[in-house]
């Protein structure tokens, strides 16, 4: 089996498994132009061509004014544009000094997600797919074990209750070395400047921590994820 088959066979597993698209869905999909929200865009359009289910792709890019990294808008337009989905570009910011107990990665990403609903509301989309893959979920359940005394993660799916609004992840069950793997067989270009803050993030550290925990264990990955996915039954009804 290739790289591109197994991906697609995993995508279409969390579809099924997790029930993530229904017929008559709008999805709106999170573009940040890193290597798994491209694939995502891309595996979520192509599937949109099958007959059922039924629905229709978005696609949004959230510039943030105020972090140091620069992606290249006229290849995300392109992209896009290659896969027949409207691209929408929304400008945003946020103040650091007014909120002084959260991260600077942490006011970034809600503000992020602010914009994202505030979209997906005014183009009628009931569903926003964002590009976590399985070593993200696997990340953040450790991160919130060891730092909030919980096993809480990223669901598959979250219906919200203030909004009629859901959260798809339909990379959930596909590893990071295999998005790397097809972001490089599908000539995928790079932003233009990373986020400079992305290294010097608690997940980074976990990502080194999971590393080694799959060197003293090889079937760490299946045994973690299945429990982080337990502590989700039923999966996703929360806001």
């Amino acid at each position: 089996m290739t790289n591109e088959q197994k991906i697609t066979q995993l995508f279409n597993k969390a579809l099924r498994d997790y029930r993530l698209i229904e017929d008559g869905d709008r999805i709106l999909v999170g573009l940040s132009g890193g290597k798994d929200s491209l694939a995502l865009l891309q595996l979520l359009a192509k599937r949109s061509r099958i007959f059922f289910p039924k629905f229709q792709v978005e696609a949004a890019f959230i510039r943030m004014k105020n972090i140091p990294y620069q992606n290249d808008e006229a290849y995300l337009h392109a992209f896009a544009k290659e896969l027949n989905v409207s691209l929408h570009i929304v400008e945003t910011s946020f103040d650091e000094s007014t909120d002084k107990r959260h991260t600077h990665c942490f006011l970034c990403s809600w503000n992020r997600r602010k914009q994202l609903f505030e979209l997906a509301k005014q183009l009628n989309c009931n569903k926003i797919a964002l590009g976590h893959n399985k070593d993200d979920i696997m990340q953040t359940a450790l991160m919130n074990l060891t730092f909030q005394g919980n096993f809480d993660s990223m669901p598959p799916k979250l219906r919200m209750d203030k909004f009629p609004m859901t959260i798809i992840r339909p990379l959930c069950l596909i590893r990071e070395h295999l998005l790397q793997q097809h972001a490089k067989q599908q000539g995928f270009r790079k932003q233009v400047k990373n986020c400079p803050f992305e290294d010097a993030s608690h997940r980074f550290d976990m990502k080194n921590i999971i590393a080694q925990l799959e060197q003293m264990n090889p079937e760490f990955e299946f045994s973690f994820f299945r429990a982080v996915m337990s502590a989700h039954q039923p999966l996703g009804d929360k806001g």
